[in-house]
């Protein structure tokens, strides 16, 4: 398919772009605004890839011609743990009508477009529908789908709403597109992704430990938890959420933009989990992990992987998408 081209919008660290690649498809450029995600992005793909910048601020004609958009427009608007003023967000919640712009303009024959699940349901499915109504009358006949992660090939719950678009005049009355429901290729387990060996260990001699043994003994954990209990298992994954703690295995929790409070269990010490695990509990590829390994801090790694669109669930959507229109 690489005659397939496309450009990567609010493209993050590029999660969706190798979810595209893997099919074949060839990326012209990306658009984003957050300058360490760009160089993030940037030791992944090379650092002469073109940023487009802003899109609100594009001019469509600066814009090579290309056939497939995808994006991850944000979601913090529309997020059931954000401020949930959807498109009344003059700065986030309008991108999306700056992205039916370009489509428009650059007619651009299919897109994927990713979002957390709390769009569904937001102002009462009102937001979903302006952005159904938005799409529809660019030209799109347009299918959305709430899907999870885990059951894409990687050991992490990730549930977002994935819209799939196609232009009205390739397709006729009876066109129908399906959402994949598993991932067809390899399952990743906790065990492939919980790698790193740099010493993130979590124990007694940090005062972040004893933070912990604090949580443990607050009025929603006290009695409920012994140490050597959570210790037992190997990969146990514990997430120290704001109150009560939950525990995981053989998966993790979402990762976040702002959760960096993830603990598991190997050899039988807490760990605290990497931005290098992060990246491959989204299925970034090592030898792109590696790129950046030392090289961009683990906090940021955390954060831009806890924003990123998960690779497989964009390449299996797209494999759907290139089969029913017959491209192969």
């Amino acid at each position: 398919m690489k005659n397939i081209r496309f450009i990567d919008f609010c493209a993050g660290i590029g999660g969706g772009r190798i979810g595209l690649e893997n099919l074949g498809m060839s990326c012209l450029g990306f658009s984003e605004i957050n300058k360490d995600a760009e160089i993030t992005y940037k030791h992944f793909f090379g650092k002469d890839e073109k940023n487009y910048g802003d899109l609100m601020k594009i001019n469509p004609d600066d814009l090579p011609d290309f056939d497939f958009m995808v994006g991850g427009f944000p979601c913090q608007t529309f997020s059931i743990i954000g401020t949930r003023c959807g498109l009344k967000d003059k700065e986030r919640g309008q991108v999306i009508y700056g992205l039916v712009k370009i489509l428009k303009a650059k007619n651009v024959k299919y897109f994927i477009l990713e979002n957390v699940k709390g769009l569904i349901n937001h102002d009462k499915g009102n937001t979903l529908k302006i952005v159904l109504e938005l799409l529809d009358n660019a030209g799109y006949k347009v299918y959305h789908e709430n899907l999870n992660s885990l059951n894409f090939g990687v050991p992490q719950m990730r549930e977002r709403v994935y819209f799939v678009g196609i232009q009205k005049d390739l397709i006729n009355d009876d066109f129908k597109y399906e959402f994949p429901k598993v991932y067809s290729g390899d399952n990743k387990y906790l065990q492939d992704c919980l790698i790193d060996n740099e010493e993130l260990v979590f124990d007694d001699k940090l005062s972040s430990y004893k933070t912990f043994l604090k949580y443990l003994d607050n009025k929603y954990n006290k009695d409920k938890y012994n140490i050597n209990d959570l210790l037992s298992k190997e990969y146990t994954v514990i997430d120290t959420r704001q109150s009560d703690l939950r525990i995981y295995h053989e998966k993790t929790p979402t990762l976040r933009r702002g959760r960096h409070g993830i603990l598991y269990v190997k050899n039988g010490k807490f760990k605290k989990l990497s931005g290098y695990e992060a990246l491959l509990l989204q299925n970034f590829p090592k030898k792109y992990a590696n790129k950046v390994k030392g090289k961009i801090s683990n906090s940021k790694l955390l954060q831009q992987s806890g924003n990123a669109m998960t690779s497989t669930v964009i390449e299996e959507i797209s494999k759907n998408l290139m089969k029913s229109v017959g491209v192969i």
